[in-house]
């Protein structure tokens, strides 16, 4: 018996009950195969390519045989460029993404690059929101560099979620109003990850994908499994109310207005910003309006609480947004709320060390950043070295704690705001010490230096 292996994040990870409605596509895997293969899932959750290849690839590699499949789905996190434990710059994620490749087939298995997932956001034009960056196609690029057998899922994904409309597409993914499955009382709001029927419309994507496959052998996918093709949900509650506008509009009001929690008035928020709040009681359902324009609403719990956020991403500048409760006894008084949408953030500025200027072993970086900036990464030759908090007052400075060799290094600064990042502000430094052979350095090299374990950046994985 054959086995197709899957090694990846959260998206595809296996779930049980209790972790209902969330479901990953690899446990859906088998129902679309041929009998006699087996499907053996070890994504598991907050995997990253480095993280995967120094904690459970060797493991994998030992249970591999010849004829093996293994799909390789990766680049869900690894743009993270605000989470140091997760981000891979574009370099060092293709350079893992060939280890893989080579480690596979050293044993006689066929590798599959999968790209990830797309996640349920769309633009204001109505199309599916980029939020993957350059990471599918460096998945491409490696698998046409090396030939390995490529699965477009994010592209499969974004047609789906496309056809499906903003109206619908949240049906597949583990996104609830509040009160509406017992394990998350509270609501969720989660565009990455899946519910089971999405789960489900995924594993036959990548089934597709390999049967489709030219550099992959016949016989894996039951082709009968893949003629039935999966039928549109109904339109979702919340565009469903019949005239909303009579709720913002009415001159008879009952009750108070709901209470808006998140965002806090005149805040500076991202394009996926989430509202969330309480209701005075008997409020069963929540409308939101712009500009006199009705946009969505979600349910009340019996504890009152609610949240929502809109599949359409808000698009940049100033908003106001009015909530309005429904009751048995009519619509409540009406709350408002002010924010500022950004989609855009400068680049820091970087006030040390100077352009092109001598520092010491362990160089110290500071400068200021624009308002609403939470942090500034720093990266040496495209790997993310270090980070730095942004205080109130606009500043930030961080020393790194690895002694820098001497040379002449250049080092880019990223301003980070929501899930936005900046341009790169670029400082040449030049490291001052003591040079490579001289018999000062050379007469420690029987020590080890600072292992991989430490918490510095670069991490390296956990040996």
């Amino acid at each position: 018996m054959s086995k197709i292996c899957i090694i990846g994040n959260s998206v595809a990870a296996p779930r049980t009950s209790q972790e209902a409605p969330l479901a990953g596509w690899g446990q859906f895997l088998a129902d679309f195969l041929t009998p006699y293969h087996e499907v053996r899932n070890y994504a598991r959750d907050a995997m990253t390519a480095r993280t995967y290849f120094t904690d459970r690839f060797a493991t994998l590699l030992n249970l591999l045989e010849p004829g093996d499949i293994v799909l390789v789905n990766l680049g869900l996190v690894e743009q993270r460029i605000d989470n140091p434990l997760r981000y891979h710059g574009p370099k060092e994620f293709k350079e893992f993404l060939h280890l893989y490749v080579d480690g596979i087939r050293a044993e006689g298995a066929f590798p599959v690059l999968v790209t990830p997932v797309v996640r349920c956001a769309f633009a204001v034009d109505g199309n599916v929101a980029d939020t993957r960056g350059v990471y599918p196609e460096l998945m491409r690029e490696v698998a046409a560099e090396t030939g390995a057998a490529f699965v477009d899922l994010g592209a499969f994904t974004l047609q789906w979620l496309q056809e499906l409309g903003p109206q619908r597409a949240r049906r597949f993914f583990r996104w609830l109003d509040a009160g509406e499955h017992p394990h998350h009382p509270e609501g969720i709001i989660d565009s990455s990850h899946l519910n089971e029927a999405g789960a489900r419309a995924v594993a036959r994507m990548v089934a597709m994908g390999i049967h489709e496959s030219r550099e992959l052998p016949p016989g894996f996918v039951d082709v009968n499994t893949l003629a039935a093709v999966p039928e549109y949900p109904p339109v979702l509650t919340e565009f469903m109310v019949e005239k909303p506008e009579f709720a913002l509009y009415s001159e008879v009001r009952t009750g108070a207005a709901p209470t808006v929690e998140k965002p806090n008035q005149s805040r500076l928020v991202g394009a996926m910003q989430k509202f969330a709040g309480t209701a005075e009681v008997g409020t069963t359902y929540i409308l939101f309006f712009e500009n006199g324009a009705y946009l969505g609403g979600t349910r009340v719990n019996a504890e009152r609480q609610w949240q929502w956020r809109r599949v359409v991403n808000w698009p940049a500048g100033d908003h106001v947004v009015q909530a309005v409760g429904y009751t048995p006894q009519g619509v409540t008084a009406v709350s408002t709320v002010a924010f500022t949408v950004k989609d855009f953030v400068e680049p820091p500025v970087v006030l040390g060390p100077r352009e092109g200027a001598l520092s010491g072993p362990r160089p110290r970086f500071s400068g200021t950043a624009a308002a609403g900036v939470t942090q500034v990464m720093v990266l040496e030759g495209g790997r993310l070295i270090a980070s730095a908090p942004v205080e109130k007052d606009g500043t930030w400075k961080v020393t790194h704690p690895h002694d820098w060799k001497p040379g002449t290094y250049t080092v880019d600064f990223v301003s980070i705001f929501s899930a936005v990042h900046s341009l790169p502000s670029r400082l040449t430094v030049r490291i001052h010490g003591i040079p490579e052979g001289n018999w000062i350095r050379e007469s420690v090299t029987s020590r080890e230096a600072c292992s991989d374990k430490c918490d510095h950046l670069p991490f390296n994985g956990r040996w």
